[in-house]
């Protein structure tokens, strides 16, 4: 294959990427900061791309040299930053991932794939109060930020602008059709967590560890309610259906919490590093080594959704005992 062949091959891969309403050559003339012309004659092989602009390119869409040029390699390419807990900014992490998930949204065809090892972070803006809790939880236990070291928790202290941002953030997550793998385990994290709270004093009224039991509850079962109908839907709407929602149960396995996103038909994963790190890549080997892995998952679990409603019921009854455990618990 010629340079020329090769570099039109390179620039028909990015325009599959890209969302039916971007234009390619005004997106590629931003990266190589080049004019409009200039991207023109790179796109149509007229005049060849530099390094540094092969360089820019790989960078902004991680894209793998090895895979673009064919070579045979055993590394992957990964993009991602990593969480600064001294210069952490919990509205721009989420300004980030709002903004990730609008950019996908704008494909025709797009599909998530989801291990639940933890509740999944969009589901936390269904219902405030587990989304101020998990806020907390992360500023406190994983990023040992210094503001929360004496700093009980107190539900009225989850700012109105974070929770909005995550109620965007899961509206556009709504608009994918989406797989969830869970086990009993997925929703175990976050009750031990507030068990752990509750013996360490930590929270400011004892009223409001009863009030984070009774979200757990609406959360579990708005997520039944999806399962049930097969569909995503608004915690305040339950009359539109939104994306599609496949739930599965898996009895026996701990789940990674890994995600496997497919754009017109091409896949991107995101390996979750450390609770709040994203690590993304769309190297084809590693993705279709996730599908793979993520096919026999399902084939080891059980569809929840639609079907299987004695299976379901067992998976969203035992979850809500738990729960009653512990509110009685309270009571004694």
């Amino acid at each position: 294959m010629s340079t020329s062949e090769l570099q039109v091959q390179i620039f028909q891969h990015i325009k599959a990427k890209l969302p039916p309403h971007i234009s390619l050559v005004d997106e590629l003339a931003q990266v190589m900061d080049v004019s409009t012309d200039s991207a023109y004659r790179r796109i149509r092989g007229e005049k060849p791309i530099s390094l540094e602009e092969i360089y820019k390119i790989c960078v902004r869409y991680g894209l793998s040299l090895d895979n673009l040029l064919n070579l045979k390699s055993d590394a992957f390419m990964f993009k991602g930053n990593f969480v600064n807990p001294h210069a952490f900014k919990y509205d721009d992490y989420l300004s980030n991932v709002m903004q990730q998930m609008k950019y996908m949204a704008g494909f025709k065809q797009k599909s998530m794939t989801y291990l639940a090892k933890d509740i999944p972070l969009f589901h936390h803006y269904h219902i405030r109060e587990i989304a101020a809790f998990k806020y907390y939880f992360w500023m406190k236990n994983i990023l040992q930020h210094p503001d929360f070291a004496n700093k009980k928790f107190k539900l009225d202290d989850y700012p109105d602008e974070f929770y909005e941002l995550g109620v965007k953030t899961l509206s556009y997550f709504n608009q994918f059709d989406s797989e969830e793998l869970w086990n009993i385990e997925s929703i175990n994290s976050t009750l031990r967590q507030i068990d752990y709270y509750y013996d360490s004093n930590i929270f400011s009224n004892s009223d409001e560890i009863y009030i984070l039991y009774e979200a757990a509850e609406k959360l579990i079962s708005h997520l039944e309610y999806q399962a049930t109908e097969g569909y995503k839907f608004s915690v305040n709407d339950l009359k539109k259906p939104l994306g599609k929602y496949q739930m599965y149960f898996n009895e026996i396995l701990i789940l990674e919490g890994n995600i496997l996103i497919t754009l017109d038909g091409n896949r991107t994963a995101f390996l979750i590093h450390n609770v709040l790190n994203f690590l993304a890549t769309n190297d084809v080997r590693f993705c279709d080594n996730m599908y793979e892995h993520n096919q026999n998952l399902k084939r080891k679990s059980t569809l929840i959704s639609m079907v299987s409603e004695r299976e379901r019921s067992r998976f969203f009854k035992y979850l809500r005992q738990r729960i009653e455990t512990r509110k009685q618990a309270l009571k004694a």
